[in-house]
Parts: C-alpha cells; structure tokens; sequence
C-alpha cells in the first residue's frame, strides 16, 4: 500500500524549528495538517502554527508494518526528523 508524506516545518514554544513528516493514507492536506496538530497537541506544542505553508505534499511511498499498523490504527504515523521532542 502507498502512504502520503507531507514535510512539514514549525516553530517550537522555544523558537527552534521541528521538522516532521505526517505519513497517512490520506491525500488532503487538510487532513495532514489535523493529523500534525493533534501530535503537537500531545508534545506540548498546541500553539505551533501549521498551515498548507508549513505542511506540503512530498511524495507517496510503502512503508514498514509497524509503520503502517499505526497508520491503521492512528490515522497517521509522525516521523521525527530534526528538533522534534522525543
């Protein structure tokens, strides 16, 4: 199964840049960008601005079973890629 990646970059509470990917079976940004806010929400970062500037379309790939089990499970699956909290 193809899964879409949207990049997407926001500013942290303390001013640095996360740069995350949004993995779903969905490909409307609009959909990415809820996906993106509910994770921030549970990071602590519910103040962070995402919009369809900070939040793209990337490109469509497979990706592993855990992955993809939590795509089916979640909705989306969050790949942390630089300055996002652990």
């Amino acid at each position: 199964m193809e899964f879409h990646v949207f990049d997407t970059y926001v500013k942290s509470k303390h001013g640095h840049t996360m740069h995350f990917d949004v993995v779903t079976d969905e490909s409307d940004v609009n959909k990415a960008i809820l996906f993106a806010k509910e994770w921030l929400r549970s990071v602590g970062e519910e103040d962070a601005i995402v919009s369809t500037k900070e939040c793209r379309f990337c490109h469509t790939e497979s990706v592993p079973d855990d992955v993809e089990i939590e795509i089916m499970t979640n909705g989306y699956f969050i790949s942390k890629l630089d300055g996002c909290p652990e």
